[in-house]
C-alpha cells in the first residue's frame, strides 16, 4: 500500500512526499481506526480522507458544514480526474437522484453532504444502498456543546454509523480543547479512536496584541509597515464597509465581504483580494473558511473575538506559505472588554425571551399551532426586530437556541438557488418561440442546459445562462421575468434575504422547556472561552504562542521572540544589561548593591539578567563576590 498511496499522492496533488501527520492519519484510516485529526489551518485536512478515499473501495462520505466550500472542493477533485459530487439544496429531482445512483452505483469516490442532509428519509435511503468506504466529518469541534461553534445538526452524525458499521470514521478540525476533542469522540462514537494531533506553533508568526485608541491609524501603520496582501476583521458589517472606504481614501486598495452581500457579489470581492486587485480585504468573520491564499502576510483583529478557538483559527490564515508574517489584534481593553461581556449576556437570553422570540416568529408568519412544518420564508431580521422589538443580537442567539431545539433551522443563504419550472407542452412552446424570436432563442438555451424543465422544477444559475447566450445576468433575467409574466415558464430568482425553516410543526411556546443544566454548562462553557480571550488580550507574559499553545493543550519548548510580549522583554532586558554595563564601569559592585540600585530605577529581573551576562561571559565575579566587567 505504501507504494501505491506515494503514487496516488503524486499522480493527483503533484507531492514527493507527506506534510507532517498525513501519513499516518490516511494509514490510521487504511488500518479502519475511527481517527481524530488535529491539524492547524493549512495543515492538509482534505488530503486525509481524499487519499484514503481513493485507495478503498466504496465512496467517500464527507460531512461539511460551508456549502461554498464543498463545492470548492468538488471542483477541485474534478480538475484533477477525481469523481466527486456534493449534494446542496435547490438541486433538481433529476440531478439530486442522478447523483445518488452515481455513488450507489459506485461512479463516485467522494460525495460531500451537509449535515441538514442526513435528517432527509430520501437521503437516508439511497445511504443504506451505498458501499460508505469512509465517514469523514469535516469541523468536527461542531458536534461539541461545549466548543465555540456548536451545530446541532452535527449531533445527527452518529446516528448514520448503524448502517455501516464497519466504515471508519475521520474527524478533522484544526482548533479543539483537550475537553472539546474528548467530546468529538463522545457525541461522534468514535470506539478506540486514535488521536494525531500537529503541532500548533506557527514560528513564522508573529502574534501581537496592540493597545490603542485609534485603531484606525494604527492599522494603517500596520498595513504600510508589513505591505503585501492582509485580512482586516471586524465584527459588524457596517463596520467593513466604513474601514475599507477609511483605507482606500489614504492610499490602500480595500474590498469588504459579509454575509448581507449576494453570493456574486461575495465572489466577485474574493477574487479581486485573492488576485491582488485588492491589497486588504476586510471582513466579518463570515469570509475565509477553505480559502487557499498562502501569501497573507498579515491578519488585523479590529474588535477582540469571543474565544481563542476564533481568534487562532482567524489568525492562522496569515503565512500560510511560512514565510514571516504577523497576526495583530487592536484593542482598547477596558472599552473593548466591555463590550465583549455586553455581546456574551445577549447570547445567553433567558428563557422567557426565547419563547417571546418564537411566539413572534410564528405569528410574524401567521403560522398556527400545530402546522408549519417544512416550511420556509425570508428572514430579515431587521423588520423582525424592529416589529417586535428586540435586539438584532439577542434575537439571533434565541434563534439559535430555537434551533438547538430543533424548532427552526436557519441554512446558510448560499445553500440556494434560482428555480425554472415549463408547465407547457413542447408544441405550446414552439408557438412561443416562433413568435418572439429572442425569447424563443433563450428557451431553446434553457431546454438544451436543463433537461428536466418539463418535469419538475430545476435550480439554474443565470450566469451560467447568460454566458452562454452572449448576454449579461440582468438582461436574462428580465426576460425569464417576462416569460413568466406570459406563463411559459414559472420562474422563482433565488431568494435575496436568508430563509428560516420550521423544522417541526408550531408549538405552544410554553411547552419550550430548555433544561436548566444544559442552559447553564453552555453558558458557562461560554463564560471560560470569554474568560480565556481576555486573559490573553490583558496579559504581559508569558509569550503569546506559548498562551495559545497552552490553551489547546500543548507545551511550547521556547519563547517564540518575536511577539509583542517577547519583544518587551527582550527591550527591558537590553535597558538592564546597558545600566549594568554603565553602573559597573566606575567600579566592581556586589550583586545585592547593584540589584538594589538598578531596581531604585524601576528596572525588573535584575537577577535574571545578571545570571545571564554571567553565563556569556560579559560579567565575573571576584572572591568577595563583586561583579566585575570582562
Amino acid at each position: 500500500m505504501t507504494d501505491e498511496k506515494h503514487r496516488l499522492l503524486k499522480k493527483y496533488w503533484g507531492y514527493d512526499a507527506f506534510r507532517p501527520l498525513q501519513e499516518e492519519i490516511v494509514d490510521s484510516v487504511m488500518q479502519g481506526h475511527d481517527t481524530l485529526a488535529l491539524l492547524p489551518t493549512g495543515g492538509g485536512k482534505s488530503l486525509c480522507y481524499q487519499l484514503p478515499a481513493l485507495l478503498r473501495e466504496g465512496v467517500c462520505l464527507v460531512v461539511s458544514p460551508l456549502i461554498a466550500l464543498m463545492k470548492d472542493q468538488v471542483q477541485q477533485l474534478n480538475d484533477r480526474h477525481i469523481k466527486a459530487a456534493c449534494l446542496v439544496s435547490g438541486m433538481s429531482r433529476l440531478v439530486l437522484n442522478n447523483v445518488l445512483y452515481n455513488a450507489i452505483s459506485g461512479d463516485l469516490k467522494l460525495l460531500y453532504v451537509s449535515p441538514e442532509r442526513l435528517r432527509q428519509r430520501l437521503f437516508i435511503e439511497h445511504l443504506r444502498r451505498m458501499k460508505v468506504s469512509l465517514i469523514a466529518v469535516d469541523e468536527a469541534h461542531c458536534v461539541s456543546q461545549w466548543g465555540y461553534d456548536f451545530r446541532p445538526p452535527y449531533l445527527e452524525i452518529a446516528a448514520i454509523r448503524a448502517y455501516h458499521p464497519s466504515a471508519p470514521l475521520l474527524a478533522l478540525t484544526a482548533t479543539a480543547t483537550p475537553a472539546v476533542a474528548d467530546d468529538i469522540c463522545h457525541h461522534l462514537q468514535m470506539h478506540q479512536c486514535r488521536r494525531f494531533q500537529s503541532s500548533f506553533m506557527r514560528s513564522n508568526l508573529a502574534y501581537r496584541v496592540v493597545r490603542d485608541a485609534d485603531k484606525s491609524r494604527r492599522l494603517l501603520r500596520i498595513i504600510r509597515q508589513v505591505g503585501g496582501s492582509g485580512i482586516v476583521y471586524t465584527r459588524s458589517r457596517r463596520g467593513t464597509q466604513s474601514l475599507a472606504r477609511f483605507l482606500a481614501e489614504n492610499g490602500v486598495s480595500a474590498t469588504y465581504y459579509h454575509a448581507g452581500l449576494d453570493t456574486r457579489e461575495r465572489d466577485a470581492r474574493q477574487a479581486q483580494w485573492m488576485d491582488g486587485t485588492s491589497q486588504v480585504m476586510v471582513a466579518t468573520n463570515a469570509f475565509g473558511m477553505g480559502i487557499d491564499k498562502p501569501d497573507v502576510r498579515f491578519v488585523v483583529h479590529m474588535d477582540i473575538p469571543e474565544s481563542l478557538e476564533a481568534y487562532f483559527q482567524e489568525a492562522g490564515r496569515a503565512g500560510r506559505d511560512g514565510q514571516p508574517s504577523l497576526a495583530a489584534l487592536l484593542c482598547y481593553p477596558d472599552a473593548d472588554i466591555a463590550l465583549l461581556r455586553k455581546g456574551y449576556a445577549a447570547d445567553f437570553p433567558p428563557v422567557q425571551h426565547i419563547r417571546n422570540v418564537y411566539r413572534a416568529l410564528c405569528n410574524h408568519y401567521k403560522i398556527p399551532v400545530g402546522s408549519g412544518s417544512g416550511s420556509s420564508f425570508d428572514f430579515d431580521i431587521e423588520v423582525l426586530c424592529h416589529t417586535y422589538s428586540f435586539s438584532p443580537r439577542e434575537f439571533y442567539s434565541a434563534c439559535r437556541f430555537l434551533e438547538r431545539e430543533g424548532l427552526i433551522a436557519l441554512p446558510e443563504h448560499e445553500d440556494a438557488a434560482s428555480s425554472l419550472y415549463i408547465p407547457l407542452s413542447r408544441s405550446e412552446v414552439y408557438r412561443v418561440e416562433v413568435s418572439h424570436q429572442r425569447l424563443g432563442g433563450l428557451l431553446q438555451l434553457l431546454m438544451r442546459l436543463y433537461p428536466g424543465l418539463f418535469t419538475e422544477p430545476v435550480a439554474i444559475d443565470e450566469d451560467r445562462i447568460a454566458n452562454r447566450f452572449g448576454a449579461n445576468a440582468s438582461d436574462v433575467r428580465a426576460m425569464l421575468k417576462q416569460l413568466d409574466d406570459m406563463k411559459v415558464v414559472e420562474y422563482r430568482p433565488r431568494p435575496k434575504k436568508p430563509q428560516v425553516i420550521f423544522a417541526s410543526s408550531r408549538v405552544d411556546e410554553r411547552e419550550i422547556l430548555l433544561s436548566d443544566k444544559d442552559y447553564q454548562q453552555v453558558k458557562e462553557a461560554a463564560l471560560r472561552r470569554l474568560e480565556a480571550m481576555q486573559a490573553y488580550v490583558t496579559s504581559d507574559a508569558p509569550c503569546r504562542s506559548r498562551q495559545l499553545l497552552a490553551y489547546f493543550g500543548e507545551q511550547a519548548s521556547a519563547d517564540c521572540g518575536q511577539c509583542d510580549v517577547c519583544q518587551k522583554h527582550r527591550a527591558d532586558g537590553d535597558a538592564v544589561r546597558q545600566a549594568v554595563l554603565d553602573a559597573l564601569k566606575a567600579s566592581p559592585l556586589s550583586v545585592p548593591d547593584l540589584c538594589a540600585m538598578l531596581e531604585d530605577r524601576g528596572l525588573a529581573d535584575v537577577p535574571d539578567r545578571l545570571r545571564d551576562m554571567l553565563d556569556r561571559g560579559l560579567l565575573t565575579l571576584d572572591p568577595d563576590l563583586r561583579l566585575h566587567l570582562v
